[in-house]
């Protein structure tokens, strides 16, 4: 598969409560241009959509996020995940990540952090949380030091803030949730979803 980075310039990160609504919120996300989405393992109802997705959903690339242990790996992998993001990241979550398979963004936010993944053959991470762990003046700062590295910054990004985000020459793309506002998500407007979907793939550093 292509990196993760690479597909788009933006990564929805999904929070889905109902599972009914996976696959016609997928759906608008592909038809906007946002193939690449991660839905967290933050809800009861996060491997089921992953499922759903996976399996109706032609054209998208559904990943697990908040992925925080080797079980979360192995769930998330039988569920049909095509890739995994977590928010930070130990041994043994690393171990089973690499073991798993499928491509995978462990999550750093220190410089040590991310030596540390390069030690381990790992150049390709989640940087996290992009904003309160300094944002894109810290990530400028890694390139030089550390231009093996690349990143997919999430947290607390914004449609207004992602470009400065993807100027950056070790930033292969961002994660957010500004096109997925609740009120849309609760009324099941999917058509403004893709909307938003297709405003945010039009991002280009």
């Amino acid at each position: 598969m292509t990196s993760v980075l690479d597909l788009a310039p933006v990564v929805p990160v999904v929070v889905l409560d109902d599972v009914a609504d996976a696959v016609p919120l997928a759906r608008a996300l592909v038809a906007g241009g946002l193939p690449a989405i991660e839905v967290t393992l933050r809800t009861p109802a996060a491997l089921d959509s992953i499922r759903a997705i996976a399996a109706e959903v032609p054209g998208a690339v559904v990943g697990a996020g908040t992925v925080i242990s080797p079980a979360g790996v192995a769930d998330a992998v039988a569920a049909g995940a095509q890739f995994l993001v977590s928010p930070g990241w130990t041994n043994g979550l690393l171990d089973a990540m690499k073991a798993s398979g499928v491509p995978f963004l462990p999550g750093v936010s220190t410089t040590s952090e991310v030596v540390a993944l390069l030690e381990r053959g790992v150049s390709e991470m989640k940087f996290f949380p992009a904003e309160a762990a300094g944002g894109t003046a810290y990530l400028k700062s890694l390139g030089g030091p550390l231009p093996r590295a690349r990143f997919c910054p999430t947290g607390g990004i914004s449609l207004a803030s992602a470009p400065s985000y993807l100027a950056l020459g070790n930033v292969g793309c961002v994660g957010g949730t500004w096109m997925l506002p609740d009120d849309a998500i609760a009324s099941k407007d999917w058509a403004r979803v893709e909307t938003l979907a297709r405003e945010a793939a039009a991002l280009r550093g």
